[in-house]
């Protein structure tokens, strides 16, 4: 067995007072010509946000809260990978890895971990219960960062049933939004023998030819959306999966930068009627921020689209399926596309709010709903 070594966030002073100065420099682009977000985020509102990071946020507290949970790193396939491992104090609990995508981190599992380790402790029973295993992506966060191409979604499904395996772990389950959406349902396909199910809270599954003709109110919802995220919401992903090394270089030197390309994000794909801060605190969003600046990830985290937006695996899974399907979501798939396109289809619930970062956003929400998938997927 590789080693396991533990690992802590702790960032030092120095970098500390690098990030303040260089927010005290910032060298601010002029306003937008329009009153709202239709151009980007809002100058007035980014000053805002970077004041409060410079003079008010409180890095050293919010690491110490990060630090709560236990970090580890190992190397699978030459590289460094880092993750959360919460054991359940339930000796029959479940394992459970769970994937975040872009803009996210681990951050965003922050506020479930603990229901779902111990459900009794929050609402649940013990047959709820989950060993939580949550990674941080190759080129993301604290993992290591790929210095060959080949790091696409496949390689990370295998590197995360590695990752299973090493911890002692038979079987598991898996659960992922966005990029991690893409990452379990690869191991879903391609570790059946081990995976006894998967939960999605971004499903693609495409429209089906039969249902153009009578669409539901879900599926015309979902086509509006493909055609805003096509018109006026995939620029960031046309250049992430061209060229992500020449967007790396301002993003990993300007922590304005980097805050507004992740922000805007927050903005877009909540469920926040018009302002990311009625879907998260200022603080929490900034937690995420951090964990792209001080590991310096802009161009790494970017070039798991050169790698694979092009083209996503779409190969078939034959262990059971949940999806959640969030109102705000990017990409949504009514239950008719979902059952064509995954083989067993155990669980399936449209909600009525949430948005793309469903366990950040609701987190009460998503809990729920990782319990009922895996309920219907166990049996």
């Amino acid at each position: 067995m590789s080693e396991i070594t533990p690992f802590e966030i702790n960032v030092s002073d120095a970098e500390i007072a690098d990030l303040k100065q260089r927010l005290a420099n910032t060298r601010w682009a002029n306003a937008e010509t329009v009153d709202d977000w239709e151009q980007g985020i809002p100058l007035a509102y980014m000053q805002e946000v970077c004041d409060y990071w410079l003079n008010e946020y409180d890095w050293k507290k919010r690491e110490a809260l990060l630090n709560r949970f236990p970090q580890w790193k190992t190397g699978i396939n030459g590289l460094d990978i880092h993750f959360v491992h919460v054991k359940s104090p339930e000796a029959n609990a479940t394992p459970l890895v769970m994937t975040h995508g872009w803009p996210g981190s681990i951050v965003e599992f922050q506020k479930v971990i603990e229901p779902l380790t111990n459900p009794v402790a929050h609402g649940g029973s013990a047959e709820d219960a989950f060993h939580v295993v949550c990674p941080s992506l190759p080129g993301y966060g604290f993992s290591g960062k790929p210095t060959e191409t080949g790091w696409g979604l496949g390689k990370i499904a295998d590197t995360w049933a590695e990752l299973m395996a090493r911890l002692g772990y038979d079987e598991y389950v898996a659960q992922g939004g966005d990029w991690g959406s893409m990452v379990t349902t690869c191991i879903g396909g391609q570790d059946p023998e081990h995976c006894r199910g998967i939960h999605l809270n971004m499903a693609i599954a495409p429209p089906t030819e039969e249902s153009m003709s009578d669409l539901t109110e879900l599926e015309q919802r979902a086509l509006a959306g493909m055609q805003h995220y096509q018109e006026k919401d995939s620029g960031y992903s046309k250049q992430q999966s061209t060229r992500p090394q020449t967007l790396g270089y301002g993003l990993v030197d300007s922590p304005a930068g980097q805050a507004a390309w992740i922000m805007e994000k927050f903005w877009s794909w909540t469920d926040c009627n018009g302002h990311p801060e009625n879907a998260l605190t200022r603080d929490e969003m900034l937690d995420n921020v951090m964990l792209y600046w001080w590991p310096a990830t802009g161009a790494s985290s970017a070039r798991l689209y050169w790698e694979s937006f092009a083209n996503p695996p779409m190969q078939e899974v034959s262990v059971p399926v949940g999806v959640s399907v969030f109102p705000h979501e990017i990409f949504q798939a009514s239950r008719r596309w979902c059952e064509a396109r995954y083989e067993h289809l155990a669980y399936y619930n449209d909600l009525d709010k949430g948005g793309h970062f469903a366990a950040f956003e609701q987190p009460e929400i998503f809990v729920d709903e990782v319990r009922a998938a895996f309920r219907a997927i166990l049996g």
